[in-house]
This record gives C-alpha cells, structure tokens and sequence, in this order.
C-alpha cells in the first residue's frame, strides 16, 4: 500500500487531529484505523481517547500531562512506520424486512429513482458494503458501496424518531441505525439485529473494517428473527 499524506491539526488545546486530505477511500480509512491502534498500542502519556472516522483520526489528550508540541512531536514517529497489512475482514450478514411499515420511504425512493420497489431492493441487497466508521449515536455504523444509482440527498424534514435497526440511505452512503433517533435518511427496511447492546460483554456488533451483505427476509419472518436477537444470535462469516 502507497504511503499515506497527511498533516497534523491543533484542535483546541487538547486534541490534534491526523488530518489525511479530502478522499474517502478503503485504503485511506484503513490506514486511519491502523494508525489508531498504533497509537493506541504506543501507550502514550496523556492521550485519553482516539476517534477514527472516514478519512481522520482526533487525537485527544490531558494538557496537564502532555504539551501539544510533544504530541505533535511524538505523533510523526509512530505515523510515519505504520503500514497496512490486507486481512480478512469480519463479514456480517445482516438479515433485512424492506418496505411496508418497516421502510416507508422504500415506494417513493423507489419512484424518485425510477425503479420498482424489487429493482430497489435487489441493488442495495446486492452490494457487499465496508463499514468505514462507527459515530453520531453508539454503535451507528456508516457504510460505503452503495450503487451509485441508489444515492440520494437526505429528507429536507427531519424525522423526530426513527426505530433501531432502521436500514436508511443518506447521500452516497447506507446505515444501520443502533438505536432509535431523530434522522433525515431514507428508511428502506429494518433488521431485526441488534448492533447495540448496553448489557453485552461486546455492546458493539458492529466496527469500523467490517464489511456488511443485508439479505432480504420476508415480514413474516421478522418476529422470528426479532426472537433469535433476544437471545444473542449472531450472523457473521469469515472471508
């Protein structure tokens, strides 16, 4: 893998933010995602927490223990030897009810896109999608691949309340909502895994590198597998 750009940004003072320019692409994030757990492995003095997202990585720290020159300092030594090693990733096979009540905005995103309802679902069910970063709400997992004849620009109005595991599109991306929350993304199906969990040992089903298959189900089927999450079954293969 090429080697990757990027600038370290103050942010404030106590965080720094790796900062690797405006493209978002799978080696870009994965390179992100490794840079986090470099640092997170280096141990350094100070550093509180590490938010990795699509294209940056903040870096926040206690300005009492460790000076901002320090960090920025520190920081071009660890970053400057990662490298990225392909591995197989986890792949999720995340069971999906499209349309009626649970996505209502699958017939006129269907018609908006000049598709039928099916065409609409056999193109987003179609597409292997890589989570590219978990955020705005525990355990949301925003993912990348989405047809491009799919994308669409989010809902002038807002939703006060959508249900956990609401299956949405927004832009260029599909999400699998974790819990129910305001959203002005299209709902095209729920699933009735999940991805958020207080009380588990792992709460999050969920990370960043994963990558994501939906298959459809038929709305009958839901309560059953709605009965299966209650007792903690999961759907995931290796690759």
């Amino acid at each position: 893998m090429a080697a990757i750009d990027y600038r370290l940004v103050p942010i404030g003072d106590s965080g720094v933010l790796v900062d690797c320019g405006e493209r978002i692409e799978s080696e870009v994030n994965a390179w992100v995602r490794a840079a986090a757990r470099a640092i997170e492995a280096a141990k350094l003095a100070g550093v509180l927490e590490l938010v990795p997202t699509y294209r940056s990585l903040a870096v926040f720290y206690d300005s009492c223990v460790v000076r901002q020159a320090e960090l920025l300092a520190r920081l071009p030594l660890l970053l400057d030897r990662i490298s990225v090693v392909p591995g197989a990733a986890r792949r999720w096979r995340i069971p999906v009810c499209y349309g009626g009540e649970y996505g209502i905005d699958l017939e006129p995103l269907a018609e908006r896109h000049e598709l039928s309802p099916a065409q609409l679902v056999e193109r987003h069910a179609a597409r292997i999608y890589r989570i590219y970063m978990i955020g705005f709400m525990p355990g949301f997992a925003y993912l990348g691949g989405l047809d491009p004849s799919l994308h669409t620009p989010r809902r002038d109005s807002p939703r006060s309340l959508t249900p956990a595991g609401s299956i949405s599109i927004g832009g260029a991306q599909t999400a699998v909502a974790s819990v129910a929350a305001p959203s002005g993304w299209h709902l095209i199906g729920r699933t009735p895994v999940r991805t958020f969990e207080p009380e588990r040992e792992r709460p999050f089903l969920l990370d960043a590198g994963d990558e994501v298959r939906f298959v459809p189900i038929e709305h009958a089927r839901f309560a059953a597998f709605e009965a299966c999450a209650e007792e903690d079954w999961q759907w995931s293969e290796a690759i």
